[in-house]
């Protein structure tokens, strides 16, 4: 079996409960079929096995140095991201015109998460310079687009995004980066930006920084902030290289995962004259900077789940081929020892895993699907749905994976047992590898804040009314089928306390008691979101194993409906307290004084 993607999963996720069929029938789409999208993401594996996974574990000892002023990597990194951007999947979902392939998101993302899954510190090069020409394509001048664009979807030149400061990380408000004009299209940026991810190495021939900074008559906050490219090296018209721009790193950051990408402090313009290009209108920075950010808050949420999934599958082999004692019953002795998952207790740890992976995968898949969806869009209405619906689900994308894949990386530690936390096995490194998602592109918190004191509320509320009547959608089919009257009823409920906490939040006049309890919110929230999409998976399989008769395709039905019903019995639950909490705006975080932590 694989250890990086479990492609009857995948096939199911896109063609059985997305329809990815359909999709392919539009213009756009045109030029795929399911053939065709198959044998990419066999190369997807291929490349992922091959290349990816075989270095990994040297990538996480051997990590990046800072040696003369250059920062230095494995020369295997280089190798196998060269690979990936031969085949193409820098440039997967970019339209033709540019030099992309073209292909659905859900397609390209499916992809991409396979690598992740194998190596996610290689993947976050690529996934940050993806997210960074797609920011390009959207608002940069003509004529920069047509410098940078290129080399970068050739995977020639990697990407980064520059936000948080030494003095401000989530509190962009506060940088200090300064951009002075030079001319109409130059400015001179001076400044520091601290852990930006591939913010220095050798691995490609340039790299293109995305900058925040404050232009000399900006206002004050998050209103005066504009964005810059600023390239490592400048660009000639011709798009050569040209002279080193004065980026400098003044140091590497040493995590505890994801080792084998770059994490700097970068000083611009400390040693020389650093120049870049505005990319939008003066003071519109924040604007331009978060599509790249809500691009990678879906991304970060997607590898969450392939290094949950990565972890599952790992735990899951083992636990088929480890021996280790008898079943409860069997009390002889000198009876043979039974794989360690006949035990039940492992197979609750195996199903929890597959409940959260699974669900977040389907969750991931759901938000590439809306991308895809206003690609196609036939009309402005539609495609203006898509997008409420993208902006309320990011934070959810975001966070949720990184919090509950995290939890099947530690239960994946637990099924190993003494094995599990040392480096012979990768589930500690996969571990340690996804605890970094839960900060990166905007902890836990924000999330949450965003949620619940933004999204929610936004356009009046019409995104949550857009989720709301889908989710009531999926419960109308389910209701008639006696198989799900308990699902029915505990997504209902769940769904009458999610309303009445979001109305209680709203009608609060203290923004700081509204939001004491804003990540509790975010969690629940996401149980909903995911409990619905275990409803619709589970609808799929029921109404196919009445289709079926191999054993194996029965195996892997009744495997869904099992853990639909693991995630409504154990986990969905635990929000009716969650949404209590914020329903009566508690503050029992709240009136904790500072002082009293440790008192005298």
């Amino acid at each position: 079996m694989s250890h990086v993607v479990h492609r009857r999963n995948l096939d199911f996720l896109l063609y059985e409960v997305f329809n990815l069929d359909a999709l392919l029938k539009e213009n756009r789409f045109a030029a795929f079929d399911r053939a065709m999208i198959s044998e990419v993401l066999d190369v997807a594996q291929a490349i992922a096995e091959d290349h990816f996974l075989p270095c990994a574990a040297e990538l996480d000892v051997s990590e990046p140095r800072f040696v003369d002023g250059k920062v230095v990597s494995p020369d295997v990194a280089r190798q196998a991201l060269k690979v990936a951007a031969s085949a193409g999947f820098f440039a997967a979902s970019f339209d033709e015109a540019v030099g992309g392939m073209q292909l659905p998101v859900m397609v390209a993302m499916a992809a991409n998460g396979i690598l992740a899954a194998a190596n996610l510190a290689l993947a976050n090069y690529q996934f940050l310079t993806v997210a960074n020409a797609n920011l390009l394509s959207a608002f940069a001048a003509p004529e920069l687009k047509s410098l940078f664009l290129p080399p970068m979807l050739e995977g020639r030149w990697f990407g980064t995004m520059c936000l948080s400061e030494p003095q401000a990380g989530s509190s962009l408000s506060d940088i200090r980066t300064r951009a002075e004009p030079v001319d109409a299209h130059l400015y001179r940026i001076s400044g520091s930006k601290m852990w930006i991810s591939g913010g220095d190495h050798e691995l490609s021939e340039n790299i293109v920084h995305l900058v925040l900074a404050r232009l000399p008559d900006s206002p004050p906050g998050a209103k005066g902030i504009s964005l810059f490219l600023v390239p490592k090296y400048r660009v000639n018209d011709d798009g050569s290289l040209g002279d080193f721009n004065n980026v400098v790193t003044a140091g590497l950051n040493h995590k505890m995962g994801q080792r084998g990408t770059t994490n700097c402090l970068l000083n611009f313009g400390e040693s020389g004259e650093c120049l870049g290009f505005l990319i939008g209108r003066p003071n519109e920075g924040l604007a331009c900077m978060f599509h790249m950010m809500n691009e990678a808050r879906i991304t970060v949420g997607t590898a969450s789940v392939m290094s949950g999934l990565a972890g599952y599958l790992y735990a899951l082999d083992y636990a088929r081929t480890r021996l280790q004692g008898r079943r409860a019953r069997d009390r002889d002795p000198l009876s043979p020892q039974v794989p360690i998952i006949e035990h039940v207790d492992v197979r609750r740890m195996l199903l929890a895993q597959k409940a959260a992976v699974e669900g977040g995968q389907a969750l991931a898949c759901y938000c590439a699907m809306l991308l895809d969806l206003k690609a196609v869009a036939s009309s402005g209405k539609a495609a203006e749905e898509c997008d409420l619906l993208l902006e309320l689900l990011t934070p959810v994308v975001k966070s949720w994976p990184s919090e509950h894949c995290l939890e099947s990386n530690k239960l994946a530690i637990q099924v190993l047992g003494g094995y599990g936390y040392t480096r012979d096995y990768p589930v500690e490194r996969h571990y340690r590898d996804n605890r970094l998602n839960h900060i990166h592109e905007g902890a836990l918190g924000i999330q949450g804040l965003d949620l619940l004191g933004r999204k929610v509320r936004a356009s009046g509320g019409r995104a949550l009314d857009l989720l709301l009547a889908r989710i009531g959608a999926t419960l109308a089919e389910a209701d008639p089928l006696p198989f799900f009257a308990e699902e029915v009823v505990a997504l209902t409920q769940a769904l009458d306390a999610l309303r009445a906490a979001t109305n209680a939040a709203a009608a609060c006049h203290d923004p700081e008691q509204a939001l004491a309890n804003a990540t509790l919110y975010l969690d629940g929230f996401g149980h909903v979101v995911v409990a619905w999409l275990w409803l619709r998976q589970a609808l799929v399989a029921k109404a196919a194993l009445d289709m079926v008769s191999a054993a194996s395709a029965r195996d892997f039905y009744d495997g869904k409906l099992a853990a639909c019903r693991y995630f409504f019995r154990y986990e969905l639950p635990s929000v009716l307290q969650k949404f209590s909490l914020v329903e009566t705006l508690d503050t029992t975080c709240m009136a904790m004084r500072r002082d009293a932590f440790l008192g005298g």
